[in-house]
């Protein structure tokens, strides 16, 4: 009191009640006689069911059995997952070379968490993916015969993709040489389609091959949602860019393509693409099963991730968009340099949403034959050995997903602070 100047308050200490643990209880939990009541029944409901499934998952489980015989009359059997692990996660791969799925899902993890750092979005981007990718399927397959012409065409589309990522950050040599990389690749690729730049492959089969058909299990739903994503964010922004076009040809395709896609279930394209499609293929002519369910997920993806990014090009001030043409910049720079870095920002949050989507509807994909994680983990419950027991598999394959999925939110929630930092006010 002696430190207070005549005519001010003195600082008081806030009340103990409001201080600490026991202050935040009260303000937040028992605040009021209704709160007070509200929190003791959902404590004890919760405390109830969360003994009731410790119980049932713990203390009277079961870890280790030779089949489903010895659980019954327990909790859990657990003993079913530790029995069926490898096929749930692998599918039909041949037992023996198990390590090769294993080791796939490892490369494209690491691939994928390398790619989050912002510091790689640059051209180390195209090496990570580059040896990720060439390692999975490397892997998977047994053996990669690599065209030039899908060389160029990964050189166009990291190009693109590069300067769509860096526009907000790079400085003029960086673009200079996102836009050579570009330009090297759409030139072979005109090449490639017109003949000029002949056709041939290198085949490297260090490893036994291995078809589709024995695929399954977690490297199924990796590849199907990170190579469908990774195709369908460029080509959902360019379907986005058409849809605003000025030209009524353009704009007219672009709509058309996506209300078409839009409006029919993800399911009826598999199907299309399964059973459709070869009827208008050439006699003898084949396209892979896997691919052509890649493509419709790619298609599907595409469609709603443009509508996506529309919604951010609208959100934009029409002020953006005649500050870029007072400068004199054309309509790549305009779009790669002001507009789709705003755009994207807005978006992150409904982007990743979709994405998270798409990884679980991967396993729709089970109607054409192809098994996902989440139906190999179905398939695993078909040995009457093991029958009886859904939900130990059911529980085991939830938690994978929300393994990934709450990954992929939380970095959304991450990589919007981050790139929202110098736009606060």
């Amino acid at each position: 009191m002696a430190d207070v100047l005549p005519g001010e308050r003195p600082q008081l200490a806030p009340p103990v009640d409001d201080t600490g643990p026991l202050g935040w209880v009260r303000k937040n939990l028992f605040s009021s006689w209704g709160n007070g009541i509200t929190t003791v029944v959902l404590i004890v409901a919760i405390g109830w069911i969360l003994s009731g499934f410790l119980h049932w998952a713990v203390f009277t489980a079961t870890f280790d059995a030779k089949s489903g015989a010895e659980c019954r009359g327990h909790g859990a059997c657990w003993a079913l997952i530790r029995e069926k692990y490898r096929y749930i996660f692998f599918g039909s791969f041949p037992y023996e070379q198990h390590w090769r799925p294993l080791f796939a899902v490892v490369a494209m993890l690491a691939m994928l968490i390398l790619s989050s750092d912002r510091r790689m979005w640059n051209k180390r981007l195209i090496a990570i993916w580059g040896v990720g990718s060439f390692v999975a399927f490397l892997l998977m397959f047994g053996q990669i015969h690599i065209s030039l012409g899908l060389i160029l065409f990964v050189a166009l589309a990291a190009g693109g993709l590069g300067m769509i990522l860096r526009g907000a950050i790079a400085t003029p040599g960086e673009l200079n040489g996102w836009r050579a990389l570009a330009a090297v690749g759409a030139l072979g690729l005109i090449g490639r389609i017109t003949g000029v730049i002949p056709t041939w492959s290198l085949a490297i089969a260090p490893l036994s091959y291995v078809e589709t058909g024995l695929w399954g299990g977690i490297p199924v739903t990796l590849i199907l949602a990170t190579y469908g994503l990774v195709f369908a964010f460029p080509f959902g922004i360019l379907l986005a860019l058409g849809r605003r076009s000025n030209l009524p040809l353009i704009k007219g395709l672009c709509v058309g393509f996506i209300e078409l896609i839009r409006g029919v279930p993800l399911i009826s394209l598999l199907i299309m693409a399964s059973v459709m499609l070869p009827l208008f293929l050439p006699s003898g002519m084949t396209i892979d099963k896997f691919l052509r369910a890649q493509v419709a997920v790619i298609l599907f993806a595409g469609a709603y991730i443009a509508e996506i990014i529309r919604g951010g090009l609208q959100s934009l001030p029409k002020g953006q968009f005649e500050a870029a043409d007072a400068m004199g910049l054309n309509y790549v720079q305009k779009t790669t340099l002001i507009i789709l870095p705003q755009a994207l920002r807005v978006v992150i949050p409904p982007l990743i949403n979709t994405f998270i989507g798409f990884f679980k509807d991967t396993s729709l994909v089970l109607i054409i034959g192809i098994f996902d994680f989440l139906n190999t983990a179905n398939q695993a419950l078909v040995d009457p050995n093991w029958a009886g027991f859904p939900g130990e598999v059911y529980l085991f394959a939830a938690f994978i997903y929300f393994c990934f999925c709450y990954s992929m939110s939380r970095y959304s929630k991450h990589l919007e602070i981050e790139l929202n930092k110098g736009t606060r006010r």
